[in-house]
């Protein structure tokens, strides 16, 4: 009798040791529900604030936003919406384990605008740098930027409940274009709509986010400075708003020295103070985030599409979502998706990744198996580097230049002017003289642009075609192809110099083979 009381013993404190399976559990219904909210937030979101965006550049927008039901219809020609649509057609094309290689493709040729990291990506792939060279800061001066951030949503929108799935996917599609800070703003998103399937609290929802990254990154760091403010002033966000932009407001790196800021992690603390001083309210919370200023339409699209999970959509107030009836099977431009479309694929690739991940699937109710946060691994684009001085053309004690070089008033459609040295003949070159520790040679690729090498302190450093191809509006014109010809960074501080010559060699449909030459700005060390 005592031996089978012992052995009793024994096997229940070895089944008590036995880690259980635990699972989420949601209805089809709901969860449809909740993504149809997501989506649906977003479009509000992105159409509320794009009137603002970048308008309230190191300030607070205190003057009326104006909305209508009729405005949701701007969402359907919204990058924050088309461009990560990109990203799941090309899923729907070759599926969820397609190579990244294929996901650069599905954004780098398609026929959109792109910015920043984006079409810093762009160019890196047209130039041979693959994923994920193509988003790393050697070759993409981007890197922080915001653009991941604000196409990671369908990431988190197809992960209800799995932290550790949204990761994988965003370091996978992140690295396209972004690295460090600049890829975890994509999981930090993605981690909040995984998050808010299953946590009603707004506070923990942001919480739970956070241990998507790694706590030593200056990501983390902001948005523990945004909750600090929010435990000193938590009816006052204004006060937390002059607290972060007085200590990150220069912190980006690609728009140096100027108050126009697309960093991520800066705009990603704006999407924090929405959520929190909104305090769960639907309009409040997206309010805050675009009064923040900055990326004004991207930061409350990323808030309300979070709190449409949370609320679901037939929560969120008719207000928002009255017209969606009217445009609910309108395609977004550039894409085969419209938004009912978008939430029948989602619902889908949700439905896969959960049973991918050791769920289960069955009689209308999805079983998830429950996944811990684990943070990414630490990256750091840039470190203690911080802007110098800008650099005019105009300025001739930093520059040499050899040939025929032209001073051109550069127009474009938008009523901006700037002043370029542009040449194209063989063997032209500048040389950018310089103390510091980098520099970045500022000008513009475009359709009569040709292939140049450059080097940096008499070292060939690469070369690189600077060739872009005009797409649908704008591609090729004027300031919107304002570019990073050339740049290095991590230098020992001392003296340096980075020269770019003319090969005479050009991309088959180039018209030209010049050259253009804006200006430079010079980094250092803090």
């Amino acid at each position: 009798m005592k031996n089978i009381i012992t052995l009793s013993l024994l096997m229940l404190l070895l089944s008590c040791e036995r880690p259980s399976q635990k699972y989420l559990t949601i209805s089809e219904d709901i969860l449809r529900d909740k993504i149809a909210g997501g989506w649906a937030g977003k479009m509000v979101g992105v159409s509320y604030g794009a009137p603002s965006e970048f308008v309230y550049n190191g300030r607070i927008n205190e003057d009326p936003i104006e909305w209508s039901p009729e405005t949701l219809r701007t969402s359907i020609t919204e990058d924050d919406l088309y461009v990560q649509m990109s990203f799941m057609m090309t899923m729907d094309k070759y599926g969820m384990d397609a190579s990244v290689e294929k996901f650069g493709e599905a954004f780098v040729n398609a026929g959109y605008m792109l910015w920043h990291a984006n079409r810093g990506a762009r160019m890196n792939i047209w130039n041979g740098i693959k994923p994920p060279m193509s988003g790393h800061p050697d070759y993409n001066l981007h890197a922080d930027d915001i653009d991941f951030q604000i196409e990671a949503d369908y990431i988190g929108l197809m992960s209800p409940g799995m932290p550790q799935t949204a990761n994988k996917i965003c370091d996978k599609i992140g690295h396209i274009m972004n690295y460090g800070d600049g890829v975890y703003g994509g999981m930090f998103v993605s981690a909040l709509y995984a998050a808010a399937y299953f946590e009603n609290d707004i506070k923990q929802v942001l919480y739970n986010a956070m241990k998507s990254i790694p706590i030593e990154s200056q990501y983390h760091a902001i948005l523990r400075d945004v909750i600090n403010g929010y435990k000193r002033n938590p009816k006052d966000w204004k006060k937390t708003w002059h607290e972060i932009n007085n200590k990150w407001g220069d912190s980006d790196i690609c728009c140096a020295l100027s108050e126009f800021n697309i960093d991520a992690k800066l705009n990603g603390a704006f999407i924090a103070m929405g959520l929190l001083y909104g305090e769960g309210d639907f309009e409040k919370s997206m309010e805050i985030s675009a009064r923040c200023g900055a990326d004004s339409d991207c930061n409350p699209s990323n808030v309300a599409g979070v709190m449409g999970i949370i609320l679901g959509y037939d929560n969120i107030p008719k207000l928002w979502t009255g017209y969606m009836d009217k445009i609910a099977d309108s395609l977004f431009i550039y894409t085969d998706y419209s938004f009912n479309i978008a939430v029948d694929r989602t619902l889908h690739y949700a439905k896969k990744l959960i049973i991918d991940n050791e769920g289960k699937v069955e009689n209308g109710m999805l079983y998830i198996k429950e996944q811990k946060s684990v943070p990414a691994k630490l990256e750091i684009s840039f470190p203690n580097t911080t802007p110098k001085e800008k650099v005019s053309i105009s300025d001739e004690k930093y520059w040499e230049w050899k040939g025929d070089w032209q001073i051109i008033q550069q127009p474009n459609q938008w009523d901006y002017e700037e002043k370029q040295k542009q040449a194209d003949k063989k063997d032209s070159e500048v040389i950018f003289n310089f103390v510091g520790t980098g520099a970045v040679l500022l000008g513009r690729f475009d359709l009569d642009c040709g292939q140049i090498d450059i080097f940096v302190d008499g070292q060939f450093f690469r070369s690189r075609d600077n060739y872009y191809e005009r797409m649908d509006w704008g591609a090729g014109d004027g300031w919107l192809n304002g570019a990073h010809l050339a740049h290095v960074m991590n230098l020992d501080h001392g003296s340096h110099t980075i020269k770019m010559v003319i090969t005479g060699k050009k991309n088959e449909k180039s018209i030209g083979t010049k050259l253009k030459i804006a200006g430079a700005i010079v980094y250092e060390k803090t």
